[in-house]
């Protein structure tokens, strides 16, 4: 299982607020392709756990802003994986301009399947076999 995966975002110009900044709103966003980048580049896909009946939800999720972000600004989320249980997977991110810390923040997201039960992580997010 891939532990830490980045990707680099440009920020638009819709994404900010009146002041110029990158809405707060917008850090969750960024999180979530964090999420999915990473799950992409260990060879899962959202699209094809969603068709088979496994939901990934967003059980806690929080953001520490350190540093405004503005229209244009080139950043970069790492995003780490942090524990993985049998049901759970908990991340962490950290947003940065250079070396410049944007925001960090964690969550914890719960598998689910179609009717809300919970249940077992796939092996894609996992990277093994169910016992």
């Amino acid at each position: 299982m891939l532990q830490e995966h980045t990707i680099e975002i440009r920020v638009r110009y819709s994404e900010t607020d009146a002041m110029g900044f990158l809405h707060h709103a917008n850090f969750f966003k960024y999180f979530e392709m964090g999420r999915i980048e990473l799950l992409r580049a260990q060879g899962g896909s959202y699209k094809e756990m969603e068709a088979a009946g496994i939901f990934l939800v967003v059980a806690r999720i929080g953001c520490q802003y350190h540093s405004p972000a503005f229209y244009d600004d080139v950043l970069t989320l790492r995003t780490i994986v942090t524990q993985v249980s049998m049901c759970k997977i908990e991340h962490e991110y950290q947003l940065l301009r250079g070396d410049i810390k944007i925001a960090t923040g964690t969550s914890t997201l719960a598998c689910l399947d179609r009717e809300g039960r919970i249940q077992r992580l796939p092996e894609e997010v996992t990277g093994k076999a169910a016992s």
